[in-house]
């Protein structure tokens, strides 16, 4: 096997997780880099959960997240079938030789035997494993029982007493055999177990590398143990790290999005997304480069450079490396128009700043807001944009921790004493009216620069810093045109209510 081969393997039983993506891009790069074939693999011997939709899903979510492979379920290739339910026949007559070889053995016991065997283990503070008791059962008699009928698994015959290998993440490992006893290789309903049928396949898939998540370590063993009775040389594994969630915990779906679907949902690039994922438990060489072309990632690639501790998720890293992607021109401007349009509109009624519907009416209001984020590239997120907006409160500006100086300072209340008058009259302020209106404080006051914009800045936007006021002072007007369930305030209703909270 002198050529890189390596697999992704899913099971088409639901929809694919950014843990299970990750595995698949590590396992493309890592083909990619060195020339050699990434294969698409779909393990739908679960009968009970495995469906055709799921699989169908799969597939396009890969496609959406930018892999591609040279061999799978719908490109062929020389080792198919590529789907574990059309490998039945060739898994019986490996197991045929195995049993032949004396390396396993017919299993007759119950599922009410195999339990009460597991809590005697239990209480006697030994790791559960099956006992053997079938294992010295005669060739002979395992095949009257099985003429006979009575269901039966088979099971493979484990001799060493620990197993060894040279893990590519986390270095030399073992695991005693103490701790697996005889794994199933066919189950009572003649469906191969998962550490079998895998087997079988990578060594028929000449598969080179191994590289999935950690929580595989413990299934090595097993199936070097399978190998091992073939005669067949083992892959070399990597086993990668837990992705984590903010509070240290596997992440889930109590920590909010995690499947590609739901990305895709959210309106998260899948530039973004690979590349994100791929900065969880790798780090380029530099030490410090974030963002990377897939190009770099190809050729930056190495499984030295992958970190054997757990790898925690951060949506907001996410999201800022989407907005990189998205302000970079990667995307035409229509292109990055609709997706934020699309992903605004999703993110104001979620936040209830906008209801189902009122996001039609408030298209120009949106595109605006939306021209604003483009041209900070980022900087000035959605949650930011809309409360500027729509959550101005005069009250919270006089008394904030950032913004109480504005309302007490005696140069900023002079300021604002000679500014709001010159707004407040106005039916609607445009930013013309607004720079003459500064202006005009500027010649009465002396004051100019930051001395003069920065306390009206905060009085009208509640902030010490944001958007440019030229680019937010026509939206303000603009939204308080419109009759939505959370209001838009105007200039002018702002530097009253601003005017009131201070005692101007």
């Amino acid at each position: 096997m002198s050529k890189i081969r390596v697999r992704f393997a899913p099971s088409p039983t639901g929809s694919l997780h950014v843990g299970n993506a990750r595995t698949a891009l590590f396992n493309w790069l890592f083909a990619r880099h060195d020339g050699g074939i990434f294969v698409l693999r779909i393990e739908d011997t679960d009968v009970e959960r495995s469906e055709a939709r799921f699989e169908t899903q799969l597939l396009e979510a890969l496609h959406w997240f930018g892999l591609d492979w040279d061999e799978g379920p719908d490109k062929g290739g020389p080792f198919g079938p590529y789907r574990q339910s059309e490998r039945l026949e060739i898994y019986a007559r490996h197991t045929t030789h195995l049993i032949d070889g004396s390396h396993a053995y017919f299993c007759f016991c119950s599922a009410e035997q195999l339990e009460e065997e597991r809590q005697a283990d239990l209480k006697a503070g030994r790791q559960p494993k099956y006992s053997g008791r079938c294992r010295k059962l005669l060739r002979v008699e395992a095949a009257r029982r099985i003429t006979a009928g009575e269901p039966a698994s088979i099971r493979l015959k484990i001799q060493d007493s620990a197993f060894s290998w040279h893990d590519l993440v986390h270095g030399p490992t073992t695991i005693s055999s103490e701790v697996i006893g005889d794994p199933i290789l066919v189950r009572s309903d003649g469906h191969p177990a998962y550490n079998y049928a895998v087997v079988v396949d990578d060594h028929l898939m000449e598969i080179s590398h191994v590289i999935r998540g950690d929580d595989h370590i413990s299934n090595t063993p097993r199936q070097l143990a399978v190998y091992q009775a073939f005669g067949w040389e083992p892959p070399q594994f990597a086993h990668l790290s837990t992705i984590l969630g903010p509070d240290r915990a596997r992440l889930s779906k109590r920590h909010g999005a995690t499947s590609l679907a739901e990305f895709r949902e959210k309106r998260i690039l899948p530039q973004a997304l690979r590349n994100y994922l791929l900065l969880l438990g790798w780090s380029h060489p530099d030490g410090k480069t974030e963002k990377l072309s897939l190009e770099e990632m190809i050729s930056q690639f190495s499984l030295d450079r992958v970190n054997k501790s757990p790898a925690s998720f951060d949506m907001a890293k996410l999201e800022w490396l989407n907005w990189e992607y998205l302000a970079s021109g990667d995307l035409d401007h229509e292109g990055q128009l609709q997706v934020f349009r699309e992903g605004f509109d999703g993110f104001l009624t979620s936040k209830n700043y906008l209801k189902q519907g009122e996001t039609v009416k408030a298209v120009g209001l949106v595109d605006a807001m939306l021209g604003i984020f483009l041209d900070s590239k980022g900087r000035t997120g959605f949650e930011d944009l809309a409360r500027f907006v729509f959550d101005y409160d005069a009250r919270a500006v006089a008394q904030g921790a950032e913004t109480r100086e504005v309302a007490e300072g005696e140069i900023s209340r002079a300021i604002l004493k000679a500014f709001i008058p010159k707004i407040t009259g106005e039916n609607e302020v445009t930013y013309e009216k607004f720079r003459q209106a500064a202006k005009s404080v500027q010649q009465e006051t002396g004051k100019k620069g930051r001395e003069l914009f920065h306390p009206i800045r905060v009085a009208v936007t509640g902030a010490v810093s944001g958007p440019e006021l030229e680019k937010l002072i026509p939206i303000f007007e603009e939204g308080a045109k419109l009759s939505l369930a959370r209001p838009v305030k105007n200039t002018a209703e702002r530097l009253r209510e601003f005017a009131a909270a201070a005692g101007l």
